[in-house]
């Protein structure tokens, strides 16, 4: 390639990456799929009108007819400060309640949040205390679960652990998991926090286990394409070895707050608007991730 077409080829690639939409790669198949809604960092709480606001996202969500929901984590404002009552914990719950009615008929297939648990508890053996509570509330089977969905394989993680990453007993899972499908089936995974990105530098935030889990899915690399994640309320992309590392941006942009210092408009944070991603997935393992802002 000639050196001013490498240039040029270059700039409109720079240029591509400026748009909130983004394809992973060209379909090679144009058959139907999947579409999926990514929420993530819904942060909701009963104040400040949150509940209507959020009711209005959830409208443009739903007209996007997508199949199902995956939910990135950090669905209630917060439980997991010291100082939060047990009181503030129900409430907080009965808020998401209402909002996750109003998508009755999908699927939403949640992973646990750093928020979303009440460590504050009297007791460990409260019923209230911890990650089983917060899986009872998103109605999920268990903290780190798995499911197939019409050519696509979903794993939905925990790694809200000491250190930002997957337990032992989880990583075996995982890989025995892996192991047992079939080649070439397509993988999405979903955690909280971005296993990969770039957003950490600004942040952090990102899984300390990276490089087990890089060498996991390059063994699968006929397998693993994507891996959503959520947590730092900006929007990234990140490629290696054949994975697509996406981080969407926050339903709550900045916690419903109109915005800090360095935001470029109302209910930002830093340079990234409050929104949600709607995903297609198509049967050959392309996909495309359109992260779509909303308004306040």
């Amino acid at each position: 390639m000639r050196r001013r077409d490498w240039i040029r080829n270059t700039l409109l690639s720079a240029g591509a990456g400026l748009s909130w939409t983004r394809w992973s790669s060209e379909p090679k198949s144009k058959k139907e799929g999947l579409r999926i809604a990514h929420i993530t960092d819904v942060h909701i709480r009963p104040e400040e009108e949150v509940p209507a606001r959020a009711r209005r996202a959830m409208e443009a969500i739903l007209d996007e007819q997508v199949d199902f929901f995956l939910n990135g984590g950090d669905s209630i404002h917060d439980a997991s400060y010291d100082d939060v009552t047990r009181q503030r914990v129900e409430e907080q719950w009965k808020v998401w309640d209402d909002f996750r009615a109003l998508a009755d008929g999908y699927e939403m297939h949640s992973c646990l949040g750093n928020h979303d648990m009440w460590w504050a508890a009297p007791s460990k053996n409260d019923a209230m205390y911890g990650k089983e509570y917060a899986v009872k509330r998103l109605k999920i089977p268990h903290r780190y679960y798995s499911f197939y969905r019409q050519g696509w394989h979903f794993f939905v993680l925990d790694s809200n652990q000491s250190g930002i990453q997957l337990d032992s007993n989880q990583r075996i899972w995982l890989e025995d998991e892996l192991n047992a499908l079939e080649k070439n089936t397509p993988v999405l995974l979903m955690s909280h926090y971005p296993i990969l990105g770039v957003t950490d530098h600004f942040v952090g935030g990102q899984h300390s286990d990276f490089e087990e889990l890089k060498t996991l899915f390059y063994k699968h690399k006929d397998k693993v394409k994507l891996c959503l994640s959520g947590h730092q309320h900006m929007v990234d992309e990140a490629w290696y070895n054949g994975v697509s590392y996406r981080c969407n941006g926050a339903l709550s942009g900045f916690w419903w707050g109109d915005g800090d210092e360095a935001s470029a408009g109302k209910g930002y944070y830093l340079e990234t608007p409050p929104g949600y991603a709607v995903l297609d997935l198509y049967p050959d393992g392309t996909f495309k991730n359109n992260y779509i802002p909303h308004t306040f």
